[in-house]
């Protein structure tokens, strides 16, 4: 039987870009992510407390990650694992290091809130491609690295259209259509359903992992 090969999109030609995504999207970002910081500092401080008792030190989990025109930038996140390791010194897998408190912070999306910082800095953006790997740069296809010819985001249309528990092919066409409509009203729109989301607690897991499996590649690159 004969292998079915996945056509990708097509890249709209390049448009103008507008006024909003040029100018106005982070003076948003900066001026949102400031105010958060201030009116979430209590939360901040009480869940850097619980998780340095419940799962230990360092409180924050410090990883580097691909953003705008793949420039590399730490992001930070709220620890969710332990460092549990086996007999010969590997990590143990995500499923057995992911603790029940951790479970609550990422199906709360509280373990996200560190990336507020990261958006101040201006390595993300509230609404954009969530940022992934670095080891997954050299598996995308073109189509696919078009994701980084934006700030990635706290949330994003992939994260309000399944989230997790769709496959890495889908979450990279909702990432590069997101990339070329960028607009006001939209992403409000996602910041909207984004918090709907976290209250449904929809698509944390992928069926077959404590997150998501790793990304091998696109078949048909």
């Amino acid at each position: 039987m004969q292998a079915v090969t996945r056509t990708e999109p097509t890249v709209k030609p390049h448009q103008k870009i507008g006024l909003y995504r040029k100018y106005f999207k982070r003076v948003m970002d900066s001026v949102l992510s400031l105010c958060a910081l201030i009116v979430l500092s209590p939360v901040l401080l009480i869940t850097a407390l619980i998780v340095k008792v419940k799962i230990g030190s360092p409180v924050l989990f410090k990883q580097k990650r691909p953003g705008l025109n793949e420039k590399i930038f730490m992001m930070y996140k709220f620890r969710t694992m332990t460092d549990k390791r086996d007999e010969s010194g590997n990590l143990l897998s995500d499923e057995m290091r992911l603790t029940r408190f951790g479970k609550i912070l990422r199906s709360t999306s509280l373990d996200e809130l560190p990336e507020l910082i990261n958006i101040v800095k201006g390595d993300m953006s509230i609404v954009g491609p969530r940022p992934l790997l670095v080891q997954y740069l050299p598996l995308y296809n073109a189509y696919q690295k078009h994701r980084h010819d934006v700030r990635p985001g706290l949330t994003g249309y992939a994260q309000i259209n399944g989230r997790n528990a769709i496959s890495w092919e889908d979450k990279f066409d909702f990432d590069v259509k997101y990339t070329q409509s960028i607009t006001f009203l939209g992403d409000w729109k996602i910041i909207f359903k984004t918090v709907v989301k976290v209250f449904e607690r929809e698509g944390i897991s992928s069926e077959n992992a404590a997150t998501m499996e790793e990304f091998k590649g696109t078949k048909g690159r």
